[in-house]
């Protein structure tokens, strides 16, 4: 299995699809999974996207085939971890596609090096552009109810389960092969606990097309609060997946698929035309 090994001793596990970055000119796409997954949970992506791109899947640290090394440093690395896996595969920037906890990793890349990226693409995360209307929303959902229970109870559509067990259960097997990990794994630490900053400005500063994506019964990032991100990223694009709960790529791949590749490909042809 492939393994890019880190000097602390870390193991990260990567895979590459389609075609070659020096066999086309399109940019390689980089998709970041999110807390309840890893890179299998791509499965419906990456066919659909390899066929004119390079794609390339990992499993974030202490999740899926890269277990974190003892006392490592979890999450706070994860920016880290992609930028040399990028430089051990020689590719200079990437059409980030970040879903949930993944836009953590986006961001801790864009704050080092944004000149990484080619555009981004946020799948039911926040990635910490948010202001106070946002704060004050979160609220009111928190105190109806509609934030209440697991991740894992919030991470596919209320009643998902009963219309296809199949692929619930499928679901469930692909987050079963992450190793355990501390429950406050994600939780803020240090200044970061009461921290009410925002990525917004650097976000907008970058210049980068950004598309936001979000299900209409999200109850893990509801789309009254991702609409508040794509207001404070103007030019941003914003797609609403209906009858899609949090996980929108497992849940609606086909319109999820047409959406991402529709927005890459635009980038793309943008890109080309300035070139010439």
């Amino acid at each position: 299995m492939p393994h890019l090994d880190l000097a602390d001793g870390f193991r990260l596990y990567y895979e590459t699809h389609g075609p070659k970055p020096s066999e086309t000119s399109r940019t390689p796409v980089l998709l970041a999974h999110g807390a309840g997954g890893n890179a299998m949970s791509w499965w419906q992506q990456v066919p659909a996207l390899a066929e004119v791109y390079p794609v390339i899947t990992f499993d974030h640290r202490a999740f899926g085939r890269s277990p974190d090394i003892d006392e490592g440093p979890g999450r706070v690395a994860f920016g880290p971890d992609i930028r040399a896996l990028l430089e051990h595969l020689a590719v200079e920037r990437v059409h980030f596609v970040a879903h949930s906890m993944g836009g953590r990793s986006a961001f801790g890349l864009l704050s080092r090096e944004p000149g990484r990226f080619a555009s981004l693409v946020f799948s039911g995360t926040n990635a910490g552009c948010v202001d106070d209307r946002y704060r004050a929303r979160k609220v009111e959902l928190e105190a109806d109810g509609t934030l209440a229970g697991s991740l894992l109870r919030r991470a596919l559509k209320d009643g998902f389960a009963q219309e296809d067990p199949a692929m619930a259960y499928l679901y469930a097997r692909v987050r079963a092969l992450n190793p355990k990990r501390e429950r406050d794994f994600l939780a803020p630490t240090g200044r970061m606990v009461n921290y009410r900053g925002s990525t917004a400005s650097r976000l907008v500063e970058s210049g980068l097309p950004i598309l936001w994506i979000v299900g209409e019964h999200d109850r893990v990032m509801p789309p009254d609060l991702i609409r508040i991100s794509h207001d404070l990223t103007p030019g941003s694009r914003f797609h609403l997946l209906r009858d899609a709960g949090h996980s929108t790529y497992f849940e609606r791949p086909a319109e999820w698929n047409t959406t991402v590749r529709a927005f890459l490909d635009e980038v793309e042809v943008t890109r080309d035309q300035l070139i010439d």
